[in-house]
């Protein structure tokens, strides 16, 4: 091993590895000993190209496919506890060509223009909003909730509007401008992927008191996936009152430029030296202590968020708790279920929420259920009582599920509760959200 080398901390790729190094042990190295020789070119450090360090032993062989090695191209890493690591890096390349060169087909906004032109509409149910974008046309947050005498009432706000974003008419007539062969097609990190979008701009919104009434706006950005159905996968306010909305649609994968790449997990080969272990001891056991908290028993009906852990048991109740090893477990009752008192509840407010389907078809996305007479709030001197909504959501794996917690009043809460298990049996609601569960 050549000593100069392991005295140069001046090469990018060091400072690539020392950051991504410290980012994986969280504190666990203390110093980059050194690098190996110069990698020029290689890109600064950076989250959209993803790492994973593996530990394998001294009989090792470099694998013959996948990313390129060379055993000139290391790093020395040494531990807090003086525990030393021969580093192998991988050679990154700049990715395979495709025929986007070649590419002679219609442009993004010729792609999507079936969808603006059937006046489509998708929608997103959160725990208060609900976002409607109806593509090429506008996008609307709102909230309803039933008054005296079954009148419903609507909050709601325009946030963009394309018919008057462009003097012309049709969404397709405005995009008609794109250069696409000449201009880069920009990307974004979605979801930890670096994800090329098509973005549609969309203004004269509701106008917007913090900012002296100056229209809402918001970009709409296109995201190609081959199995989606024009779905939002997220809305935010980037900055006041101006907005951003992803939303999922396969019609942009027909254009080369648009497909999801899939970023390859990158191997970085850590090889103990003389005196140290296979992987760094502190490590080790914070991958003991990981390991522990994931096993049973637990509720499949819990989710742990922060100091406080929720139990919701469909029909029964909803029970806040903490658990500590010296008093024990302290419960608090956050509402108890009674089919009687929801069907009052839901006389006055909306229990059953529904998306319109591409086919035109109304499905229904959500229902709330009431949950009161939970324990006594000291703050308000009244029962403790939670909005429980359930709402499908589709994920590859079919057991997940999401729970949070909010309280948009004093100890008045409400729980969300999300899951494809949920999305079989929301069709079976009633008027009052009940639904048809076999016991």
């Amino acid at each position: 091993m050549r000593s100069g080398r392991l005295e140069e901390l001046s090469s990018r790729t060091g400072e690539m590895m020392a950051g991504l190094l410290l980012v994986f042990f969280g504190g666990l190295l203390e110093v980059c000993s050194g690098v190996s020789a110069n990698r020029g070119g290689y890109p600064s450090f950076t989250d959209e190209i993803p790492f994973k360090i593996t530990w394998p032993g001294a009989e090792f062989t470099l694998p013959a496919t996948g990313a390129l090695y060379n055993e000139d191209d290391f790093v020395i890493m040494t531990t807090t506890e003086k525990e030393k690591y021969k580093c192998l890096l991988p050679s990154l390349t700049a990715g395979e060509e495709d025929d986007e060169k070649e590419y002679s087909g219609p442009s993004p906004g010729e792609l999507l223009d079936p969808l603006f032109k059937r006046s489509s509409c998708s929608y997103r149910i959160e725990s208060y909003w609900t976002y409607e974008v109806c593509h090429g046309k506008h996008i609307r947050q709102y909230h309803e909730e039933k008054e005296t005498g079954q009148k419903i009432s609507v909050q709601e706000y325009f946030l963009g509007n394309m018919a008057q974003k462009s003097q012309s008419t049709e969404p397709s007539e405005y995009q008609a401008e794109e250069a696409e062969n000449v201009k880069p097609v920009p990307t974004k990190n979605i979801e930890g992927q670096l994800t090329p979008y098509y973005s549609l701009e969309m203004g004269n919104g509701t106008p917007c008191v913090l900012k002296q009434d100056q229209p809402r706006s918001t970009s709409v950005l296109y995201v190609c996936h081959p199995e989606a159905k024009h779905e939002i996968l997220s809305v935010a306010e980037v900055t006041t009152c101006e907005y951003e909305v992803v939303v999922l649609t396969p019609l942009l994968c027909a254009h080369p430029k648009y497909r999801f790449k899939s970023s390859p997990v990158n191997a970085i080969f850590c090889q103990a030296l003389a005196g140290s272990p296979l992987q760094p001891q502190r490590l080790a056991q914070l991958d003991k202590e990981q390991e522990e908290q994931l096993k049973p028993p637990f509720s499949a009906a819990s989710e742990g968020v922060g100091w406080w852990k929720y139990e919701f048991c469909y029909g029964k109740h909803v029970h806040q708790y903490h658990e500590d090893k010296e008093q024990g477990k302290n419960i608090v009752v956050v509402g108890n279920w009674n089919a009687e008192e929801h069907i009052d509840w839901a006389k006055k407010n909306v229990a059953r929420s529904y998306q319109l389907k591409d086919d035109g078809v109304q499905k229904v996305k959500l229902v709330s259920h009431f949950y009161g007479h939970g324990d006594v709030c000291d703050l308000t001197g009244k029962p403790r009582q939670v909005i429980v909504k359930l709402k499908c959501k589709e994920s590859e794996s079919p057991h997940a599920v999401t729970v949070y917690m909010l309280e948009p009043q004093t100890c008045q809460y409400i729980l969300g509760v999300e899951s494809p298990v949920i999305c079989r049996i929301l069709d079976t609601a009633d008027e009052h959200g009940l639904l048809s569960v076999s016991s």
